[in-house]
């Protein structure tokens, strides 16, 4: 069986990360995930103080992967936006990832004038978008879930929402989806997870819960009675 998988890796281009909040640890999840899965250099363009040493090294399985991290703090849109073209500078074909959180955050404030906000944030946004597309470079950038993403979600190739749940951080997009939470020391799956493993059993007169009399099974015992009949051994929730 395929091993779960918790936090997905990213592909190349540009992808935009719907999170919970301004701080929320999702981005370094995604970005730890596809940093173990690339052997370049990986640049982080920091916003708001989210690039906290003390998270990443509690996220990271082995501290000898950060060595691969390089991080830029910016504290102005003006920094962020010089940041963003020196990366473009530094960016080869050995660059495996590139991280922007809270990527139109700092063009919000009140040090940059109104009718340059847009302008300035959709040009730091379209290096970011070029850089991904010319290296082929798996480029992720962040805007809170309640806040405007402005034009990072017209220049991503995809979107990913995350939401925080008693087990841990759900991610949902394009061929993405939680299904699985690991939780110390062992998966915890849904049902989701065994209909896509096994698949929902065939409908059959008499079988399940049928309040509504069709005849069909709810979902939670279709997925029951598919891993009863598989009967994988050594699957937790499989026949004996």
């Amino acid at each position: 069986m395929t091993e779960p998988v918790d936090v997905p890796i990213l592909d190349p281009g540009l992808t935009l990360l719907r999170c919970p909040g301004p701080r929320s640890t999702a981005i370094h999840r995604l970005a730890l995930a596809t940093l173990a899965d690339t052997a370049g250099v990986a640049y982080w363009v920091d916003a708001r103080n989210v690039a906290s040493t003390y998270a990443l090294y509690d996220l990271v399985d082995s501290p000898r992967r950060l060595r691969r991290l390089r991080i830029a703090r910016a504290f102005t849109a003006y920094q962020h936006h010089a940041l963003g073209r020196r990366v473009v500078q530094r960016a080869d074909g050995r660059t495996g990832l590139l991280v922007a959180p809270n990527v139109a955050s700092l063009y919000r404030d009140d040090d940059v004038p109104r009718y340059q906000r847009e302008r300035l944030l959709d040009s730091t946004v379209r290096t970011f978008a070029a850089l991904a597309d010319a290296r082929e470079i798996p480029t992720l950038l962040s805007v809170p879930a309640e806040r405007d993403p402005g034009p990072a979600a017209e220049h991503a190739d995809r979107v990913i929402r995350c939401e925080e749940t008693k087990m841990g951080h759900r991610f949902e997009g394009p061929g993405v989806e939680t299904t699985v939470y690991w939780d110390e020391g062992c998966w915890q799956t849904t049902i989701p997870y065994w209909v896509d493993l096994l698949g929902a059993a065939p409908e059959s007169p008499g079988l399940g819960l049928d309040p509504a009399g069709t005849g069909s099974p709810d979902p939670v015992e279709q997925a029951t009675l598919a891993a009863a009949a598989a009967g994988v051994a050594g699957v937790p929730g499989g026949a004996d």
